[in-house]
């Protein structure tokens, strides 16, 4: 019986650890394409453009909703950025940034 109960925390403890760098993974990548949405739309303060990026992703489910907030503000901006791009983007970034947090 302990022998099941050892795995069981084993495999909660593996659980935890994989959600909390996923987390991390898809905050560093936010903020990764909010540097590089800063860039494009010309913005003076990168940083605090990216941290409003990560702060969408707070907003539902998904990343949608970053992806929604980065495309009507090249919209609005005249940036000719389609939201594939962009989810190309995210998904390039989201590479950098697993590889930033594992260096770690």
């Amino acid at each position: 019986m302990t022998t099941m109960q050892d795995r069981e925390k084993a495999f909660e403890a593996k659980f935890a650890l994989d959600e909390e760098l996923r987390f991390k993974s898809e905050a560093r990548r936010n903020k990764l394409l909010g540097l590089w949405a800063a860039g494009l739309l010309g913005k003076s303060d990168a940083e605090a453009y990216a941290k409003e990026v990560v702060a969408a992703d707070f907003e539902e489910v998904g990343h949608e909703d970053v992806v929604r907030k980065i495309k009507a503000d090249f919209d609005a901006a005249g940036v000719a950025q389609s939201e594939e791009q962009i989810r190309v983007r995210m998904l390039e970034l989201l590479g950098e940034a697993i590889e930033q947090i594992q260096s770690k």
